[in-house]
């Protein structure tokens, strides 16, 4: 079938995701300005939506959004909320995913939750085992933000420690902006470090994590590699859209707020590209494999090339 594509876009400036980002800061300001005034589980829930909404702020802005300027699109992204994270090394290795010939693959696609047989062997039976644990969706949510931080931390670390390309300048940046955040979290609000760690960092990422969890599989055709989650009513406006992420995977230059109709118009033929691979809501993931498995962690057909 053939695509039909959206007129472009004949304004610089993509107000929708510029006030957008005025939304997501002006609540992290407040929420955590207000913090005493809120109870503990009013302020994890604020708080994770907005770390996760940032998340994925930042992923519209590494696609060149809201502006054609990406001084401006970075000066709007690179704030980590999240703390872990520096935006070039998630520019790069996002970008790198974006190669989808290397989708899934355990060593090109810096995304991928799939391990070749060495890596897997590596890990240990106590690495082995956290693995398994994070293939159903209540251990992904519920371990993987340690896990990926940790494991992020250290081999990040490890390359500062070498000296390995331009790591030192991009961390001691990304330690530069971690200082303003925290400045005004701890310094000016009052608020204790392990409490935004415990009410926004950890669920904000434990939330956005919902969204990877299912969005690739791995196959032997590149078409069918992609997801797509419908009827994602609370958690596609959150996600920007990136549920129907066979759209963005074929036109990852659209803003968020086009995707919707893109896939309405396309709908029929981004199925049958993708091989049905289709979800009825996050609700029917979470149905499927809240503690039962998505996929086996090695991946099943590494080395071998894509049709």
């Amino acid at each position: 079938m053939d695509i039909v594509d959206l007129p472009p876009l004949p304004r610089r400036v993509e107000w929708p995701t510029a006030g957008l980002a005025s939304i997501i800061y002006g609540m992290w300001f407040l929420a955590t300005f207000f913090y005493r005034d809120l109870p503990w589980w009013v302020l994890t829930a604020i708080g994770a939506w907005t770390i996760a909404w940032q998340l994925n702020l930042q992923h519209e802005t590494i696609h060149g959004h809201p502006t054609r300027n990406r001084r401006v699109n970075e000066a709007i992204g690179c704030w980590p909320l999240s703390l872990w994270l520096p935006y070039s090394i998630y520019r790069s290795t996002h970008l790198a995913h974006h190669r989808d010939e290397n989708l899934t693959d355990p060593l090109d696609d810096p995304e991928s939750y799939y391990w070749a047989q060495h890596q897997w062997g590596a890990l240990g039976p106590i690495g082995r085992a956290l693995v398994a644990a994070q293939s159903t969706l209540l251990g992904r949510m519920i371990l993987g933000p340690a896990w990926t931080i940790s494991r992020f931390v250290r081999f990040l670390a490890r390359d500062v420690w070498r000296g390995k390309g331009r790591t030192r300048a991009i961390v001691a940046r990304h330690l530069l902006e971690c200082a303003v955040v925290l400045a005004w979290v701890i310094a000016v609000c009052g608020m204790p470090f392990w409490l935004y760690v415990a009410c926004f960092v950890y669920p904000g990422v434990s939330l956005a994590l919902i969204r990877s969890f299912a969005e690739h599989r791995a196959e032997q055709e590149v078409g069918k590699r992609t997801a797509i989650v419908e009827n994602a009513r609370i958690l596609g406006p959150l996600f920007l859209f990136n549920n129907l992420h066979a759209a963005h995977h074929l036109r990852g230059r659209l803003p968020w707020y086009q995707v919707p109709k893109f896939y309405r118009l396309n709908r029929a033929a981004l199925i049958e590209g993708n091989g049905g691979l289709v979800y009825n809501s996050y609700f029917d993931v979470a149905r499927r494999y809240l503690v039962t498995r998505h996929d086996k962690p090695i991946h099943p057909g590494w080395g071998q090339p894509a049709e």
